[in-house]
C-alpha cells in the first residue's frame, strides 16, 4: 500500500503507523474481547441497548446477529460499551453498519484501509471535504474505542491511529486548499498530484500530536509555517496574505462542528508569540524569533515538533535550522528554573497537589500524565545537547533510551512505563464517555464506576486502588528529580509566568496580594517574556527579569491599586531601550524596586518621566539622596560641573535640561516618599529653578557677547515673580519673570561687533533666556516661561530698563499689577543692581494707599477671575471660591494696605507674608488660623496633584493610589474625609476673604490688563 507522504514520519523515527502495521493479521475484533465492562447496579435500561441497536441495524442487522450469535462475550461487551460510554453509543446507533464492519474487521486493517481512503479524496467541494473528514473520524473513534476497551489493542496502536487520522486529515485538507488556490490562478504546485510537495506551507504538530501520543478526544496543537522562498505563488500573490487566509481555512474545515461533528479542535496557540502574530509565521520571523526570543518552555515544547503535514520537507529543514535552540551543549540556571517553573505549573492546580482518585486529573494532576512526560522532557534537554540519542519524540521510547544511556535504573523506567499505560488508557476512558477534551475524572460513584467498567474493573474500589498505586509510583519519581528545585515564589505563592497555560495557583495569589485582573496581569508579563519591547529583546534581560518577579510582584501588590501599577510598569519597560542594567540594578536593590513601584502606582507623572530617561534612578541610590535637600549652592555646583563639560551652547542647553529633570525627578519621589514634606518641595523646586535661570542667563550672555559685545556699565536683573518669586512652585509651575536693566545714560551701543543699541541688547538677550528656558531640544524642555506681568504686558518690551519701570509702577500700573509685585523676588543680578531694584518695589509697595479703594479693586479683581474661570468643582483649588486665589489676594491686600507703617510685612512667600500681618496685629487671630492652614493645604494637595497626574484633577478617573496620597498629604484618613475637610476650608476662606477685603461680586467683563 502506498501511503504516500502523509504516512511517514521523517527524521529518523519511524513511520506514525507502524504500530497498526504491528497489529494486522490477528483477525476480526468481534473474536477478540478479553474485556467486558461492567454494566452498573441499578442500569437495567442498558440490557436492551444491543436489542434498540438491531431494530435500527437495517441491512445490517442480519451481519450483526450472526457476529452476536458466533461470539458469546459480543453482546455483553456492547452492553456494557453503550450503558457506560453514550458518545460510543451514539455512534454506533447512528450507523449499525459501520459497527458490523469495525466487528467483522481486523481492527488494523480497518483503520490503515480508511486512512487510505482519507488519503485518496479529491472533493470537488470544500462541503464534500468536511463531510468525508468528519465520516472517517467518527469511524476511527469507534473503532479505535472498542478495539482499546475490548482488550484487543493495547496502548501503541490506539494513540498512533488518532495520530494518523490528524496527519492525513490535515494533508488532505491541504492539498484541498492548495488546488483550489491554484484553480484561482494564485500558486502553481510543483507536483500537480500531490500539490502540498514544494509548497512551503508547513505544518508542525506539537505535544502529543507531534510525539504520535494523540489522545481519544485530543486537540491538535499545531505551528503553521510557511517558507515564502520556496512556496511557488502565482505573480501578485503574497505570502502572508495567502498562507495566512489558508490558514484560517485549514481551522475551519478541522474543528468547525456540522451536522456530521468535527474532525478535531485545532489549537495554534503554541506558535511564537501568539497574542502579537498571525497564526501562520513566515519561517525566517520564527528563526529570528526562536535564535533571539525563544524561551526555555519553548525548547521542551519542541521536543515533540513533527512536520504532519503539509510540505515536510521544508518542515525538517527548518526543524534542522533550530537544533541548536532546542538542543543546547550547556544549561545555564535560567533554563533549569524556567524547567521548574514548568513543573511547578503542573501540580499548582486546585485539588491536584494530592493523590487521589474522585476529581483528580489524570494528565495535570499529582503522579498524573504530565509527570512522566516532564521526568523525560526536562532530562532530555538537560542531557540532549550533548547525546542526540536522546532526542526522540515519544515518551516511552525516550525511557527506554534513558535506561539505556543510564539516566534512569530499570526499576523507575519499568513502573514509568506501565504506569504512563495505564493513566493513558484511563485518560481515553474519560474522554470516550461524552467525547470530551477532559482529563478529570469524575467526583461521584456512578461516574467512576463508569470509567471503573471501561477499564474492567468490576467495582470503583478496585479501580481507585490501582489507580492510586500507579499516581504514588509516578509522584515518587517525579518528585525525586524535582522536589527539591529552588522556591519561584517567596512567600507570596506560586508566581508562574512561563509555558501556554496560565497557572491557576498563579491567579489565586496574584488575586490574594490585590490584583483584581489577574489573568491581564499575567498576560502583561507573558508579553515580556516574548520580547515584545526591546529592554526584554535579549536573553540575559529576560533572565534578570524572571529574577525580579516575586519581589516586583510583592511590591507592585503593595500599592493602592496593584493593577494599575502594573500597567504603568509594563509602560514603563516598553519605553526602555535596554533592560539588562536596569533590573540588575533593582535586583541588586529591592527597596529601590519598592520605590519604583509607589511611583508607577501613585504618580503616573514621574513614571512617564522614569520610563524615558532610567537612568534618573541611578541618584537614587546615591547614600546622599535621603539627607537635607540641596541648598541653592548645592545645586548651583553640580549644575556648573555638567555644564562645564559642555562643548558647544546647543550641548549645554541639553544638559541643563537633564539636570532639570533628573533634579525635578528625584524632588518629587522624595515628596512621594515622605522625605520632604509639600512645603519642602515647594522651596526645592524654587531654588533649583533659580539656579537654572542663573546659569542660562550667564549661558545667554555668553552667547550674545560673541557677536554684539557688552554694554559698558550695563546691568541685568531677573525678577521671580509668582510661584518662582515666593518659592511656591510645583513641578508643572511655568517661571513668571520681569527682566530689567540699566546702564550709563552715555553709554549708545554695546561693543561688539554687530553692536546694538542697550535696549536692542538686553532684548535680544532675554530673548535668548527664553529660549534657553523653554525651547525644545532633543532632551525636551525645562519650563515654559511667562513674561506677561512685566510693564504693559503683552504689549510691552520683553526687558524693561529699571527708570521705566519705576515709572511705571509709580505712574501707571494697576492694583493688580501692585498685588503681583508683592511676590517679585531679584534672583539675578549684581548685588548694587538687585539692591537698586528692590528698593525701587519697596517704594512701590510702601506708598500711601486708599484703603477703601484698595478693598474695591482687589475684590473686583477676584469677581473678575471668578467670572472668567468659574471654578468646575471643589478640586479647582486655585479658582474656587476661598481657594488658592482668595488666600493670596488677602496677603497681597494687607501688604499693600500696611507696607507703609509696616515694611517687615512685606514677603514674597504668602504663608510668611499672612504670619508677619497677624504678628504686627493687621491680621484677626481667628482668620489667620484659618488662612494660614488653608494655604497650607492648598499648597500641598497642588504639589500632590502636580506631581501624579499633572494639569487636571477628575476623581473618577485618577487612581486609587493618588487618591489616597492626596489624603496623607493632608493628614487625613481617607479621600472623603479630605474633600469634606476641603469643603470646609474652602467656606472659612472664602467668609475671611469677605471680613477682610469685602464681598465678591459677579462680573462680566474681563480683568484689565
Amino acid at each position: 500500500m502506498n501511503r504516500g507522504a502523509g504516512g511517514e514520519e521523517t527524521g529518523g523515527q519511524g513511520p506514525i503507523e507502524a504500530p497498526i502495521e504491528a497489529m494486522r493479521g490477528a483477525g476480526p475484533l468481534a473474536g477478540r474481547i478479553d474485556i467486558v465492562p461492567e454494566i452498573p447496579e441499578g442500569a437495567q435500561d442498558c440490557a436492551g441497548l444491543v436489542q434498540d441497536l438491531l431494530e435500527r441495524a437495517g441491512e445490517a442487522r442480519q451481519r450483526l446477529e450472526a457476529l452476536l450469535e458466533d461470539t458469546d462475550t459480543l453482546e455483553p461487551f456492547l452492553a456494557g460499551v453503550f450503558c457506560n460510554a453514550p458518545y460510543l453509543r451514539d455512534l454506533a446507533m447512528a450507523d449499525p453498519d459501520r459497527l458490523a464492519r469495525i466487528l467483522e474487521s481486523d481492527p488494523a486493517d480497518f483503520v490503515l484501509d480508511l486512512l487510505q481512503q482519507v488519503r485518496d479524496l479529491r472533493p470537488q467541494t470544500q462541503a464534500e471535504l468536511e463531510k468525508e473528514l468528519r465520516r472517517a473520524k467518527a469511524e476511527v473513534a469507534l473503532a479505535v474505542a472498542l478495539a482499546d476497551i475490548s482488550g484487543a489493542w493495547p496502548l501503541d496502536p490506539v494513540t498512533a491511529s488518532l495520530t494518523a487520522l490528524a496527519d492525513t486529515s490535515l494533508d488532505a485538507a491541504i492539498r484541498f486548499l492548495l488546488n483550489e488556490l491554484a484553480a484561482r490562478g494564485r500558486f502553481v504546485p510543483r507536483d500537480l498530484e500531490n500539490p502540498v510537495i514544494g509548497s512551503g506551507w508547513i505544518v508542525l504538530a506539537m505535544g502529543k500530536h507531534g510525539a504520535g501520543e494523540l489522545n481519544y478526544s485530543s486537540d491538535i496543537d499545531l505551528i503553521v509555517l510557511y517558507d515564502p522562498h520556496v512556496a511557488p505563488l502565482a505573480e501578485g500573490a503574497e505570502a502572508p496574505v495567502e498562507f495566512v487566509r489558508l490558514t484560517k481555512r485549514l481551522v475551519k474545515i478541522m474543528q468547525d462542528r456540522t451536522v456530521d461533528g468535527y474532525v478535531f479542535r485545532t489549537d495554534l496557540r503554541l506558535r511564537p508569540d501568539p497574542g502579537a502574530t498571525p497564526i501562520a509565521m513566515s519561517v525566517p520571523a520564527a528563526l529570528i524569533y526562536y535564535e533571539g526570543l525563544g524561551q526555555n518552555w519553548e525548547r521542551a515544547a519542541l521536543i515533540k515538533a513533527r512536520p504532519c503535514a503539509g510540505d515536510r520537507e521544508a518542515g525538517n529543514a527548518f526543524l534542522d535550522e533550530i537544533q541548536p535552540f532546542i538542543w543546547r551543549k550547556h544549561l545555564d540556571f535560567a533554563a533549569i528554573a524556567d524547567v521548574h517553573s514548568i513543573k511547578r505549573q503542573i501540580n499548582a492546580h486546585k485539588g491536584h497537589r494530592k493523590v487521589a482518585v474522585a476529581g483528580h486529573n489524570v494528565k495535570l494532576g499529582r503522579g498524573g500524565i504530565r509527570e512522566i512526560e516532564f521526568f523525560v522532557q526536562t532530562q532530555q534537554l538537560i542531557a540532549g545537547g550533548r547525546n542526540p540519542r536522546l532526542r526522540d519524540r515519544r515518551t516511552l521510547e525516550m525511557l527506554k533510551r534513558l535506561r539505556v544511556e543510564g539516566w534512569v535504573d530499570d526499576e523507575a523506567r519499568r513502573e514509568l512505563d506501565e504506569a504512563y499505560r495505564f493513566l493513558r488508557a484511563v485518560e481515553h476512558r474519560v474522554q470516550m464517555v461524552n467525547d470530551e477534551q477532559s482529563h478529570t475524572l469524575p467526583d461521584t460513584e456512578e461516574g467512576l464506576m463508569r470509567i471503573a467498567a471501561l477499564m474492567g474493573f468490576n467495582c470503583v474500589e478496585s479501580f481507585g486502588s490501582a489507580l492510586r498505586a500507579r499516581l504514588v509510583v509516578v509522584q515518587t519519581h517525579y518528585a525525586g528529580l524535582f522536589e527539591a528545585e529552588p522556591e519561584l515564589a517567596s512567600e507570596l505563592g506560586n508566581l508562574v509566568f512561563t509555558g501556554d497555560e496560565d497557572d491557576p495557583d498563579t491567579l489565586e495569589t496574584l488575586s490574594r496580594i490585590g490584583f483584581k485582573r489577574p489573568l491581564d496581569a499575567i498576560r502583561i508579563i507573558k508579553a515580556w517574556h516574548f520580547g515584545r519591547y526591546p529592554a526584554t529583546r535579549s536573553a540575559k534581560s529576560r533572565e534578570r527579569l524572571t529574577e525580579l518577579h516575586p519581589v516586583l510582584i510583592n511590591a507592585l501588590g503593595g500599592t493602592t491599586n496593584p493593577d494599575a501599577a502594573l500597567m504603568a510598569f509594563d509602560r514603563f519597560i516598553s519605553h526602555l531601550p535596554i533592560g539588562v542594567p536596569l533590573f540588575s540594578m533593582l535586583h541588586a536593590n529591592p527597596h529601590l524596586l519598592t520605590l519604583l513601584a509607589t511611583i508607577l502606582g501613585e504618580a503616573p507623572r514621574l513614571s512617564e518621566i522614569v520610563s524615558q530617561r532610567s537612568s534618573v534612578l541611578d541618584a537614587i541610590l546615591d547614600p546622599s539622596f535621603y539627607e537635607d535637600m540641596p541648598r541653592e549652592a548645592d545645586f548651583a555646583e553640580r549644575l556648573e560641573t555638567t555644564l562645564a563639560q559642555a562643548r558647544t551652547y546647543e550641548e549645554a542647553l541639553d544638559r541643563a535640561r537633564i539636570f532639570g529633570q533628573e533634579q525635578m525627578f528625584l524632588i518629587g519621589v522624595r515628596l512621594l516618599s515622605d522625605t520632604l514634606n509639600p512645603g519642602q518641595a515647594g522651596r526645592a523646586y524654587s531654588r533649583l529653578a533659580r539656579v537654572l535661570v542663573r546659569a542660562l542667563l550667564e549661558r545667554a550672555s555668553e552667547h550674545v557677547r560673541e557677536a554684539s559685545g557688552s554694554v559698558a556699565g550695563g546691568e541685568v536683573a531677573v525678577l521671580a515673580m509668582g510661584k518662582l518669586g515666593g518659592m511656591e512652585m510645583t513641578p508643572t509651575s511655568d517661571l513668571d519673570m520681569i527682566v530689567l536693566y540699566d546702564f550709563p545714560d552715555e553709554v549708545s551701543a554695546s561693543d561688539g561687533r554687530r553692536a546694538l543699541s542697550p535696549s536692542q541688547y538686553y532684548m535680544r538677550l532675554t530673548q535668548r533666556l527664553v529660549a534657553a528656558i523653554s525651547a525644545p531640544t532633543s532632551e525636551g524642555t525645562l519650563y515654559e516661561v511667562d513674561f506677561r506681568l512685566r510693564p504693559s504686558g503683552n504689549s510691552g518690551p520683553l526687558a524693561t530698563r529699571l527708570s521705566a519701570f519705576s515709572v511705571y509702577q509709580a505712574e501707571n500700573a494697576w492694583t493688580w499689577e501692585h498685588m503681583a509685585l508683592t511676590r517679585a523676588d531679584v534672583i539675578v543680578g549684581s548685588e548694587a543692581f538687585r539692591e537698586k531694584v528692590q528698593k525701587v518695589i519697596c517704594e512701590v509697595l510702601c506708598q500711601p494707599r486708599d484703603l477703601e479703594t484698595l478693598r474695591i479693586d482687589v475684590a473686583d479683581m477676584r469677581a473678575r477671575i471668578e467670572a472668567e474661570k468659574p471654578a468646575k468643582d471643589i478640586w479647582s483649588l486655585k479658582t474656587v471660591p476661598g481657594g488658592i486665589i482668595d488666600v493670596e489676594f488677602i496677603a497681597q491686600y494687607l501688604q499693600l494696605a500696611h507696607a507703609g507703617a509696616h515694611p517687615e510685612i512685606l514677603s514674597p512667600t504668602t504663608e510668611i507674608a499672612l504670619g508677619k500681618a497677624a504678628e504686627i496685629g493687621v491680621l484677626d487671630a481667628g482668620d489667620a488660623e484659618v488662612l494660614i492652614p488653608a494655604i497650607r493645604l492648598y499648597h500641598a494637595l497642588t504639589q500632590i496633584l502636580r506631581l501624579s497626574v499633572g494639569e487636571g484633577f477628575d476623581r473618577e478617573k485618577t487612581p486609587a493610589g493618588v487618591l489616597s496620597l492626596l489624603a496623607r498629604s493632608a493628614h487625613q484618613a481617607d479621600f472623603e474625609r479630605l474633600e469634606s475637610l476641603l469643603r470646609d476650608t474652602q467656606k472659612a476662606v472664602r467668609g475671611s476673604f469677605e471680613r477682610i477685603v469685602g464681598p465678591v461680586r459677579a462680573k462680566e467683563d474681563k480683568p484689565s490688563q
